[in-house]
């Protein structure tokens, strides 16, 4: 078994590709990236080329970066410590090239899929004991380079000196917050932040056939509730509504059956019609927003009404509430019905998804952006306020909660401390 990572092979250049072949040159580890044909292997080299920090750094990049072919590359996997595949989401195309790895790495290398939410089950059945053995999913967010959260996933039969080699490369090398997770549909982050999203899209939708604007939508839904300044639908354009169509298709054939997901996963119907018409977000130059170019040079910025199903120009908003979800309004009603049933979502999903609410709350931190996780922004609700409405509304308490109030705590978090399962409190581990 390798006690450190020294040198990565890394199968497919495309974007997150390439930013661990750059992150991991920059590290000082020698690396090779392997490319389907000579123009996807020159596409592949500039990628990596223009992840550099700087020009120094660009040199030294290139001073420990080789470049080739699948085809005429495999051969070599022999020479490297982790071999980390990064090809199209695809389970038919990953298993094939599996099988070629298994042929030519090393016995006993690293071997990683760096997929967002197959789930590594599926990639390895039927493979031999000797490559699950030393498996293990390695989830980076994008860009490589900026995002700070790394899921990683163990399989039922990956050994734990993978586990402690990918931790270790991935914290001193690349200088991520390694997270444990789960081999279940999107992880930990993409489970919860996606949920956030897709319900987002519907209930708000709903506000807004009620009188609420979409501009009200992503200023309460953002930094008032400790989300970025994007919004929801600021972040959907910029992601595209492409993709989050391909995780509601991956999430609607995944979850579990009575996942609360489920009702969420289809686009609401005015969403559907610009997926369908191809407005995209940024990449297509409009989705919900557009900034466009005026006569005398100025930018002006419209949103897409989709009320009115028509470009008009923004408003500026500005939220009041500085509690918005147990404001009485509208935007005060949206953000308890999209924040509060993500935050009821995650606390009904361990240990499900995770081991324990650290994993959780620093999932969506590093990998979202958010101010706070979700167990550290009940906290900061008040867990017992949050209980007290639940009640008073007639609702089910989520495990997480009723664990809470069973134990008669006041806190997920005291004294650098959180609650375990268990219902105990355990030290809160170092990042």
């Amino acid at each position: 078994m390798t006690e450190s990572i020294r040198s990565v092979a890394v199968i497919g250049g495309g974007t997150m590709g390439s930013g661990i072949a750059a992150a991991s040159a920059a590290a000082g580890r020698r690396v090779l990236v392997l490319e389907d044909s000579p123009e996807a292997v020159e596409k592949a080299r500039a990628r990596v080329l223009a992840a550099a920090r700087d020009e120094a750094e660009r040199d030294a990049i290139a001073g420990l970066t080789e470049f080739a072919t699948i085809a005429g590359g495999l051969p070599r996997l022999a020479e490297y410590d982790w071999v980390c595949e990064a090809i199209i989401e695809d389970l038919a195309a990953k298993r094939r090239l599996f099988e070629a790895i298994e042929r030519h790495r090393r016995p006993g290398s690293v071997v990683s899929t760096n997929t967002s939410g197959i789930p590594l089950a599926a990639i390895t059945e039927g493979f031999p004991a000797t490559l699950r053995r030393d498996i293990a999913v390695t989830h980076f967010f994008n860009p490589v380079r900026v995002m700070r959260l790394l899921e990683l996933v163990p399989g039922a039969d990956t050994r734990p000196e993978v586990l402690e080699a990918l931790t270790a490369y991935g914290r001193e090398a690349l200088g991520k917050g390694v997270v444990r997770a789960k081999d279940t549909v999107n992880f930990i982050a993409n489970r919860i932040g996606c949920f956030w999203m897709l319900s987002g899209l519907h209930k708000a939708e709903a506000a807004l056939a009620e009188g609420l604007r979409q501009e009200e939508v992503d200023a309460v839904l953002s930094a008032p509730v400790g989300l970025p300044a994007t919004g929801l639908y600021g972040l959907i354009d910029l992601i595209g509504l492409d993709v989050m169509d391909y995780v509601g298709v991956n999430l609607a054939a995944n979850l579990p059956a009575g996942d609360p997901g489920h009702a969420y996963a289809a686009f609401p119907p005015a969403v559907r019609r610009l997926r369908e018409r191809g407005q995209l977000g940024r990449k297509s130059g409009g989705g919900f927003t557009r900034v466009l170019k005026a006569a005398d040079g100025s930018k002006v910025k419209e949103v897409f009404d989709l009320v009115a199903d028509a470009w008009r120009p923004a408003v500026a908003v500005t939220i009041a509430e500085t509690d918005p979800l147990f404001a009485d309004s509208a935007a005060g009603r949206l953000a308890w019905d999209v924040m509060g049933d993500t935050l009821f979502y995650a606390a009904d999903l361990l240990p499900e998804i995770a081991d324990d609410i650290v994993a959780v709350d620093r999932a969506l931190r590093w990998g979202f952006n958010w101010q706070r996780g979700p167990f550290e922004f009940l906290d900061h609700l008040g867990p017992q306020r949050v209980i007290k409405r639940l009640h008073a509304e007639g609702r089910r308490l989520p495990r997480l909660l009723a664990l809470l109030e069973q134990g008669g705590h006041a806190s997920f978090y005291r004294d650098g401390q959180f609650l375990g399962l268990d219902g105990r409190y355990h030290p809160v581990p170092a990042e």
